[in-house]
């Protein structure tokens, strides 16, 4: 009989102040050694509740977790997380929407900043003494562009603060925003992505991936030869093949990612040398501060449930 305790699980690392939140609640925590099974199964053999991270929870996960009884993502993203296993046995999925807003938003800006002034050719010009880089290279300001967003949530509304504090044109595709907070905003409704990628000198995405890439080589000519897209939503919104023959044939601008279809890049990604590509390994809300907020929400939401459990004191939420 295994003599190890775990009342709950952190699948990924998360902040030390959430850790020592549950703690105090007497609940017994192990983080991970790593994402792989043979360092999950034991603990998910024994564990009542259990915190992930983009890695998500798979079906033989959640099925090696007999005394499972809630699920928190620390983040917004769900997808890959097995619902119907979840459902099929009522464990509650506690996700953070918001919490890493801000970082997701600045991070938005900073590779849309990093992309108009080709931040990483000026930087290697640089480093190699290309004196005529300002000469040969043409660079743009933001103020004065427009702006269009895929979707209008959390994240996107904060977009769109920092880009009219830039001095841009903000538009918006949104199925679910009331057209008078859209208009007290100041953004304007677009009735479709087409419009908005023809719109657009700036399109960022911050919607769900549907069956098909969303940003296909097609909506990538709609966008044109001076447009830049920005991805920090979910990698398989684009389709990579079209989106590396569109840098590489000046089809578009630029492009920032930081989430990929497969993460990490792999050696065959043909992103990897693609020019005025901006990549980051998905650090949209890995800041000091957005961390501290997503391991509270997350810690705060899971304790909560095992007090309505009562497997820990109402009091420790």
């Amino acid at each position: 009989m295994s003599d190890i305790r775990c009342d709950c699980l952190i699948v990924q690392p998360i902040a030390k102040s959430a850790i020592r939140m549950l703690e105090e609640t007497g609940l017994v925590v192990h983080t991970a050694a790593s994402t792989a099974f043979v360092d999950l199964e034991p603990y998910l053999a024994v564990a009542t509740a259990v915190i992930t991270r983009n890695h998500g929870l798979s079906a033989r996960e959640i099925e090696a977790a007999p005394n499972l009884k809630v699920v928190g993502v620390h983040g917004t993203g769900t997808d890959k997380v097995h619902k119907p296993s979840l459902a099929a046995r009522g464990i509650p999925l506690h996700n953070t929407p918001g919490a890493n807003a801000q970082s997701v938003a600045e991070l938005v800006i900073g590779l849309a900043l990093a992309c108009s002034r080709s931040l990483i050719a000026a930087d290697n010009a640089s480093r190699t003494g290309d004196t005529l880089f300002r000469q040969h290279h043409r660079t743009y300001e933001l103020s004065g562009r427009r702006l269009g967003l895929f979707g209008y949530g959390h994240i996107a509304k904060l977009v769109a603060k920092l880009g009219q504090a830039f001095g841009m044109e903000v538009a918006t595709v949104s199925r679910y925003t009331p057209a008078e907070e859209l208009q007290r905003d100041g953004i304007t409704l677009l009735p479709d992505l087409d419009s908005l990628c023809e719109w657009a000198d700036v399109v960022s995405l911050h919607g769900i991936p549907e069956e098909k890439p969303l940003i296909d080589a097609r909506r990538l000519s709609l966008i044109g030869k001076t447009g830049i897209l920005i991805n920090t939503a979910r990698g398989a919104l684009i389709d990579e093949d079209a989106l590396a023959t569109a840098l590489k044939d000046g089809i578009i601008a630029g492009a920032g990612l930081d989430v990929l279809v497969v993460e990490p890049i792999t050696a065959d990604n043909p992103l990897l040398n693609c020019p005025n590509l901006v990549l980051t390994p998905h650090i949209g809300g890995s800041t000091d501060e957005a961390l501290e907020k997503t391991g509270f929400q997350v810690a705060s939401k899971v304790l909560a449930e095992l007090a309505a459990l009562e497997r820990i004191p109402a009091t420790g939420t």
